[in-house]
């Protein structure tokens, strides 16, 4: 299986000689989850459950950062602990991607059960003179790391000269980046530096060693997260372990509304429970599979009124199959069922075109139909077509046996 690896801009043979390590940046807890979020994950879910259906075992990780200044904020506003708006978005997290049909990874861990981890790591790289303290906190030493930007293709010059750059007088390059945190207001815990709490970046470093190792097959997220957060990623954990980080870099591209980018001052976020409410996981996850995962795609309702014509088709063919009767020679459904695998597999195993092998789905469901309006589908067609079908609605975690408009 070949995947675009950001870091290459090439297409990466998939290391399946023995299990897949996958680390997927998860959402900051501080608000509903959005499709946006529900894109990605669901790309990575439809990735999982195909290669574990070729048998290859799948080590799957998926960090909640539950300290973070938007969080502390909220919590300041609804004047309650940053654990308690954590805490309320996690079990909404659950609730919807339950609804959404999406399997569980093998671990959820929290950025605030982890200080000890990132602390460890910022003592070596400290030790290592790639970190410094300062008045405010403690810096990554971006001059000490020579191939900072490969990840994004930034050059540090550009970077220099950019807005994007924050500007703090404790650091000794602009381009330094927070490693540890000075505060005494919660949440906060003690360092050999000074009380306060983690930069965003070294938990994901932390947590992603800590249970897959120095050099694991995927690290995963959306492309808002190359820069900066997954370009620093690289530069603190390669200079801890002196060792490359992730094998594949895999980011799957932004939802746009109208063209835009959501974004709360536009008052265009549409969350996972709305779009649930309104359309359903299985017109979601059509939604959310059907292009190429590097690419955007734009959420509109035309489009998602054109997956319910599909999903139509899909169920059709479902119940056509499972109402079906008598007996009938079940060699051309047997051809048509070989191309289709072929087909499915060939493209999914081509950087996981989920939108080609949706094609070649909906191939074979038009072609239940058409068997099924010629009156020629029978039981025992059906028998041999079904466990193709199921297999296939499977990897995509359709779910036949719920209504396609609201889930029930």
């Amino acid at each position: 299986m070949k995947i675009l690896d950001t870091l290459s801009k090439n297409e990466k043979e998939l290391d399946i000689s023995s299990k897949v390590r996958i680390y997927l940046c998860g959402v900051t807890v501080y608000d509903e989850s959005h499709i946006g979020h529900a894109r990605t994950i669901i790309v990575f879910d439809v990735l999982r459950r195909y290669l574990e259906s070729k048998g290859i075992e799948v080590e799957f990780i998926q960090n909640f950062t539950d300290v973070d200044d938007k969080i502390i904020n909220r919590a300041k506003r609804e004047n309650v602990k940053a654990s308690a708006i954590s805490s309320r978005y996690i079990e909404n997290y659950f609730k919807d991607f339950d609804d959404l049909n999406v399997l569980r990874a093998t671990r959820y861990p929290k950025a605030t059960e982890h200080i000890q981890d990132m602390q460890k790591l910022i003592i070596d790289l400290i030790e290592k003179k790639i970190a410094y303290v300062s008045k405010n906190g403690v810096y990554f030493s971006v001059s000490k790391f020579p191939e900072y930007g490969k990840l994004s293709k930034k050059k540090i010059g550009d970077l220099l000269a950019g807005a994007r750059v924050e500007v703090d007088e404790a650091k000794n390059d602009p381009l330094d980046f927070a490693l540890w945190k000075f505060s005494k207001d919660d949440p906060s815990w003690d360092s050999p530096w000074g009380r306060g709490r983690p930069g965003w970046h070294i938990e994901c470093s932390a947590m992603s060693i800590k249970y897959l190792g120095d050099n694991f097959e995927i690290h995963g997220g959306g492309r808002d997260l190359i820069f900066p957060h997954h370009e620093n990623e690289i530069a603190q954990s390669e200079s801890h372990t002196s060792k490359p980080f992730a094998k594949i870099w895999m980011h799957v591209g932004m939802i746009t509304i109208n063209n835009e980018k959501m974004s709360k001052s536009k008052g265009n976020i549409k969350s996972i429970r709305h779009v649930l409410e309104n359309w359903g996981p299985n017109i979601i996850r059509l939604f959310c599979l059907s292009g190429h995962y590097s690419k955007p795609i734009d959420y509109s309702e035309e489009l998602l009124q054109e997956n319910i014509t599909k999903w139509r088709q899909v169920e059709s063919s479902y119940y056509e199959m499972k109402l079906s009767i008598g007996n009938g020679d079940t060699t051309k459904i047997e051809n048509i069922i070989s191309e289709s695998k072929k087909e499915f597999d060939s493209v999914l195993e081509n950087d996981l075109n989920t939108h080609l092998a949706l094609s070649a789905f909906f191939k074979f469901v038009n072609q239940i139909n058409q068997l099924a309006a010629s009156d020629s589908l029978t039981k025992s067609i059906a028998d041999v077509a079904l466990p193709h079908f199921e297999k296939n609605g499977k990897y995509f975690r359709f779910n036949t046996s719920k209504n396609f408009r609201n889930g029930n």
